[in-house]
C-alpha cells in the first residue's frame, strides 16, 4: 500500500460515505456493509492498513484516556464535512477495556479492526456493525487490542454523566 496521510484517508472514506447516506442505520446496513466491504474486501484492507500507519505515525488516537496506562487512545480525525457525507470521524485504538457510556442520536456505523486475532467490540469481531438512533453502550473491547473507527451522522455523540 502507498504511505498514507490523513488527505488520502479522507479520500479512502470518500469512496464509502455516499454508499452509506443510502441506507438506514440499523441492521440491514450492518449487512450490507459485511456482505460488500467486510473482512475479505479491498475497502476493508485499505481501511485497516490506513488505520495502523495513521495509529504508527502519530496522527491517528492522539490522546490517552486518562487513568487507563494506554488502554484507551482516541481521537477525532475529521469532523463533520459534506465531503464526507456528513459523517465526523473518530478512530480508537482499545485494549482489554470499556470506554466512557454514550448514546448516539443519529446512530453510529463502527468498523472493527482486531489487532488480535481474539478480539472482539462489543463482542463481534472484524467487520462492520450499526448502532441505530438513539442507541446508547460502553464501548468495549476484550480478548486483546483492536483498532474501531467510528462514523457518526453530523458528528453526534452524547456521553452519559
Amino acid at each position: 500500500m502507498t504511505p498514507i496521510d490523513p488527505a488520502a484517508f479522507q479520500a479512502l472514506l470518500k469512496e464509502l460515505t455516499p454508499q452509506l447516506v443510502q441506507h438506514a442505520l440499523d441492521s440491514q446496513l450492518q449487512d450490507w456493509l459485511n456482505a460488500h466491504h467486510g473482512p475479505q474486501s479491498t475497502t476493508y484492507t485499505q481501511l485497516k492498513a490506513a488505520c495502523q500507519q495513521g495509529v504508527a505515525d502519530g496522527w491517528l488516537c492522539q490522546r490517552d484516556a486518562p487513568g487507563l496506562n494506554g488502554a484507551l487512545k482516541y481521537g477525532r480525525i475529521f469532523k463533520p464535512d459534506a465531503g464526507l457525507d456528513g459523517f465526523s470521524v473518530d478512530v480508537v485504538d482499545m485494549c482489554n477495556v470499556a470506554g466512557p457510556h454514550h448514546t448516539h442520536p443519529l446512530g453510529e456505523i463502527d468498523l472493527i479492526m482486531p489487532l488480535d486475532d481474539t478480539a472482539t467490540f462489543d463482542g463481534h469481531g472484524a467487520g462492520w456493525l450499526v448502532y441505530g438512533p438513539g442507541s446508547a453502550h460502553p464501548p468495549t473491547v476484550s480478548g486483546g487490542r483492536a483498532l474501531v473507527l467510528y462514523l457518526l451522522p453530523q458528528g453526534q455523540i452524547e456521553f452519559t454523566r
